[in-house]
């Protein structure tokens, strides 16, 4: 009987670095992308409504409950990656209307090629600076934004200040929703002063993190999610819970104190996340 040959990591120049799609060895046509050996990304070609990573899981969580499962919704992503949530989205509620914005255009062609999308995902990638074609957006329009863009581990500076934020919540519908992941550690600076800073645009602001993460013992992700109106927090809570990495949601009162101290951000004040410590991915 003839063995089937595995998959080797593919690498390639990118504009960013170099990028590398790695094999996951327990699921067939699932990989992991790297960038300059930090996981952007992990796609599975035959299963998109698997996520492995925990923070995008999280992600999964809120796009599941904004809304009925199965009505399309508008969603714009703010950074590409492998596209996995765009896919999630994509099978989870069909007929969804997606943009998707990458910077980086040798990525876009690499995903495209190695990572094709379902046919039928209606899913507009355009390459380009996050912020600049949010700034064009039309007001009104998504259900949800979804903000995940790092460079180098680090998400830039002009994409955490308050006039950043309120350039998003512009294109939020009535209801809609913006959720960002971010990554910091201890003593979680960046993370207190996201949080005072999207609050000073959208009232209703919760945070997904693992317990590790909150209490400043490990380097990880938070993930952000806001609205004009309570987002789904006890389901949220109930969801973080059972997850394989269980997570916690901050919310109200909670939240409050931890971002007690915390200024908002300004572009005057802006800077990058900071970056991951040496080790932190293996």
């Amino acid at each position: 009987m003839a063995h089937r040959q595995r998959p080797v990591p593919v690498e390639e120049e990118i504009d960013s670095g170099v990028a590398t799609l790695v094999p996951d060895p327990d699921r067939p046509r699932s990989w992991t992308l790297e960038v300059d050996g930090t996981p952007q990304s992990h796609v599975d070609l035959d299963d998109p409504e698997y996520l492995d990573f925990e923070y995008v899981r999280r992600l999964g969580h809120v796009v599941d409950l904004i809304a009925p499962r199965g009505r399309p919704l508008r969603v714009l992503h703010l950074g590409g990656g492998g596209l996995t949530l765009a896919r999630y989205v994509a099978a989870t509620r069909p007929r969804s209307a997606q943009q998707v914005v990458e910077i980086d255009a040798a990525l876009v062609d690499l995903v495209r090629r190695r990572l094709p999308l379902d046919r039928g995902a209606r899913i507009r990638i355009r390459v380009g600076d996050a912020r600049a074609v949010l700034a064009r957006a039309p007001e009104d329009t998504f259900d949800l934004v979804v903000a995940d863009v790092y460079a180098a581990g680090r998400q830039p500076a002009h994409l955490t200040s308050a006039e950043f934020h309120a350039a998003a919540a512009r294109t939020l519908r009535p209801g809609g929703y913006y959720a960002a992941n971010l990554a910091d550690g201890a003593p979680l600076s960046f993370a207190r002063a996201q949080v005072a800073t999207l609050r000073t645009v959208l009232p209703e602001v919760c945070l997904i993190a693992d317990p590790a993460v909150l209490r400043g013992r490990r380097f990880g992700n938070l993930v952000l999610v806001a609205g004009r109106t309570p987002p789904p927090v006890a389901e949220l809570t109930r969801r973080a819970a059972g997850d394989p990495f269980p997570g916690r949601v901050v919310y109200g009162e909670e939240l409050t104190r931890f971002a007690s101290g915390a200024a908002p951000v300004t572009d005057a004040t802006a800077r990058p996340s900071p970056p991951p410590p040496e080790g932190v991915f293996g």
